[in-house]
């Protein structure tokens, strides 16, 4: 809405509402700045002033703005000179102090011209950025130059490739579009990237069994083989490592659930009542084998986990789910729905991503919601079966029958979901 179209009334609180952030501004600025340097320009009484002062500037031409520029100019000149007085002197202001004046001179007309959020926004924002400047020049400290890294990755893969990304088939024999492929590279890494920033940056001191969970919602499997190692290295049966192993596939279904919600909400909500299902039962019997424990091992339930955003693994990730595409596309056709069922019972010897997300975005047509869900709990089930095996062969019989006979239990629960669906 233009500002000349805005009520008296409106108007009014609009510019009582830029006095009011810039005071809420002024009082973070003074109990950080004006605490150290009492000379330092801004505060409680300047930066609502400010505000008024470019809100009034901005009223008297609107449209192009000439005197709230002239204003903006005047005051940058003003700062300039302070800087430049106070260089080189002991506590010499930093430049945080005359970016929180522009802040305030600029809330005056992004209050008359943009909806309230925008400067409300703008105000909390400026407050936790000078409120948190011990917290933040920590970051530096705390955080690895590695992990900026890593971070820049992530946006690489979601904010330049992806929106880049063709949405148009590429061949006729699928329907799968590089965008298609590059948006499920992206839901898996964003999961599991979220996972691994947990897993190695929250401390979980009184909370022993987190790990093992985070790592579930990282990979069951994997963290089903690193638990099955140490329990063989333990040579005896150890329920802590037993109620990881129940709990990394508990998160399991979840991790199915988020997933399978972010391409077809529909086919998610169908699933509820048996991933909710999975997930309880998977607890319950997590929740039993922890509290079996006498002696909780040293080492805790840390997994250690991979960096998801290596380029090689993003592309090997996205080879597999085309293959995997393909392939269910392929059996689909020659094979109906029997296949589909039979492909979802291979499939979960490995990673169950793939096929589910490929369903989830419609890879399967000419099926049902209900026949599409059982497909998802055979994947899951079987993957459940495998991650008994490999507990068994990972972990030995002696030490690994416990999670190995739960691992089957929860299969069985997911088969039994799956005939549900599927009659």
């Amino acid at each position: 809405m233009a500002v000349a179209e805005l009520a008296p009334v409106e108007l009014a609180g609009r510019m009582a509402l830029a006095v009011g952030l810039a005071l809420f501004v002024g009082l973070a600025f003074e109990e950080v700045y004006k605490q150290e340097e009492r000379s330092s320009p801004g505060g409680v009484r300047t930066f609502p002033l400010l505000a008024l002062c470019g809100a009034l500037l901005y009223l008297i031409d609107p449209d192009r703005a000439l005197a709230f520029i002239a204003g903006l100019v005047a005051l940058a000149l003003w700062l300039q000179s302070r800087l430049r007085r106070a260089a080189g002197t002991e506590g010499a202001p930093t430049l945080i102090i005359p970016v929180a004046n522009l802040i305030a001179y600029l809330l005056g007309p992004i209050a008359l011209a943009q909806p309230p959020w925008v400067a409300v926004a703008a105000s909390v924002a400026a407050v936790l950025f000078i409120g948190a400047r011990e917290e933040l020049h920590g970051l530096i400290r705390i955080i690895p130059r590695h992990e900026l890294l890593t971070a820049g990755k992530f946006l690489i893969l979601v904010g330049i490739i992806l929106p880049l990304v063709p949405n148009q088939p590429v061949t006729s024999a699928t329907l799968l579009t590089p965008y298609h492929v590059w948006l499920a590279v992206v839901a898996v890494c964003t999961l599991s990237y979220f996972s691994y920033l947990l897993q190695n940056y929250v401390a979980a001191q009184n909370l022993r069994l987190l790990p093992a969970v985070m790592g579930g919602l990282y990979s069951s499997t994997a963290t089903t083989v690193v638990l099955a190692k140490r329990l063989r290295e333990a040579a005896v049966a150890q329920p802590d490592f037993s109620a990881g192993i129940i709990a990394a596939t508990a998160v399991m279904y979840l991790r199915l659930g988020i997933v399978t919600a972010v391409f077809d909400p529909r086919l998610a909500w169908a699933l509820v009542p048996a991933l909710s299902a999975g997930f309880a039962a998977g607890a319950v019997l997590a929740i039993y084998e922890w509290r079996r424990t006498i002696e909780r091992q040293s080492e805790g339930l840390r997994i250690p986990a991979a960096n998801p955003l290596q380029v090689s693994t993003a592309i090997i990730f996205a080879v597999i789910f085309v293959v995997v595409s393909l392939l269910t596309d392929w059996i689909r056709k020659s094979f109906g729905q029997t296949g589909i069922m039979v492909l979802a019972a291979l499939v979960g010897a490995t990673d169950i991503d793939p096929f589910v997300i490929n369903i989830a975005q419609g890879g399967v047509s000419g099926l049902s919601i209900a026949m599409l869900s059982g497909a998802i709990m055979i994947a899951a089930s079987a993957n459940n079966l495998a991650k008994a095996a490999y507990a068994l062969g990972f972990g030995g019989m002696q030490s690994a029958c416990r999670p190995a006979f739960m691992l089957v239990l929860l299969a069985l629960l997911g088969f039994a979901a799956a005939a549900i669906y599927l009659v």
